[in-house]
Parts: C-alpha cells; sequence; structure tokens
C-alpha cells in the first residue's frame, strides 16, 4: 500500500510537472521582467492623445488621465504642461507620452500580478497550489531511509533559512 503511495503521487508529480512546464516558463520570463518595473528595462514610448473634460484641475486631470500623482509643471495661457505631456483647458485634449513593456510581455506581467477581479486569478491559484504541492511532493521522489532524501532534507531547510534570511535583513 505504501509503494502504491509512493508511486502514484511520483506519476501525478511527473504529469503535473509537464502540464505545467509551459506556465512556469511564462511566470519565471514575467516574474525576471518585473524586477525592472521601475526602469524603462524593455520600455517603448506611447504617444497618447485623450479627450477629456474642459477646464480641468491637476487632480482630475490626474484621475482622468490615470496619472497618479500628476504635478502641473507650468501653465500658458490654456495650455497646461505636466511631465511628458500637455493638457488644453480650452479643448480638453491631452497628449502626452508613456512608456509600455511591448504587448505580449505585459499581457505576461498582468497575469502574474493578477488580482481577484481579474478573470484569470484562478490561474494563479491553481499554479500556486500545484507548486505547493511539488514541494510536498518531491519528498516522494526518493525513499525516506536514503542518503540523497537525507541531503534533500539539508538542502531544504538550507533554501527556508536562506528564503528568512533574505525577507528579515
Amino acid at each position: 500500500m505504501a509503494n502504491s503511495k509512493f508511486f502514484s503521487m511520483r506519476i501525478v508529480h511527473r504529469y503535473l510537472g509537464f502540464f505545467l512546464a509551459g506556465i512556469m516558463a511564462v511566470y519565471s520570463l514575467s516574474g525576471i521582467v518585473l524586477i525592472f518595473r521601475d526602469t524603462d528595462f524593455l520600455k517603448q514610448e506611447k504617444l497618447v492623445t485623450k479627450q477629456v473634460a474642459l477646464g480641468m484641475d491637476a487632480k482630475d486631470l490626474g484621475e482622468a488621465l490615470k496619472i497618479r500623482q500628476l504635478k502641473v509643471q507650468k501653465e500658458a495661457g490654456d495650455l497646461v504642461y505636466f511631465e511628458n505631456g500637455t493638457y488644453d483647458k480650452r479643448t480638453g485634449e491631452a497628449a502626452y507620452t508613456t512608456k509600455e513593456l511591448p504587448s505580449v510581455l505585459d499581457k505576461m506581467t498582468h497575469l502574474h500580478k493578477a488580482k481577484s477581479s481579474d478573470p484569470l486569478y484562478f490561474l494563479n491559484i491553481f499554479f500556486g497550489l500545484s507548486l505547493f504541492f511539488f514541494v510536498i511532493s518531491s519528498f516522494w521522489m526518493f525513499m525516506p531511509k536514503t542518503a540523497i532524501f537525507r541531503k534533500g532534507i539539508y538542502f531544504t531547510i538550507g533554501g527556508i533559512v536562506l528564503t528568512l534570511i533574505l525577507l528579515f535583513v
């Protein structure tokens, strides 16, 4: 009976691993890209033109354009200048540049950052639970009384300790 559980856990681990290989590749790449989200790495400039209400103040303009903490740099007549753009109070036209990731990378990083309101958040839950299953099922890959299993336990403890050190340092 114990051997049956041993082999079935290994089989589920193996085929779930193959199934999730593509998802893991996407998550690893998007995770690496997200590390550089505070830089312009891989980002391309895009000119945005929007029609908004007339005569807006800086706070309302920032909300309408979805630019956090928009700060007016100067005003000249009806033209308002802010970082990377302008707004014409008379016509309601705002023109500004943004820096965005290429479309595929942008979609990958949004998948990585999905919130409970996003349609694909179930994929993130499934992926997280699958990774947790891999953690647990990896201990069924080797018989508990073998030297390699004991070494595996030491490496597991080392990984936990390193993570805790990095979290609290």
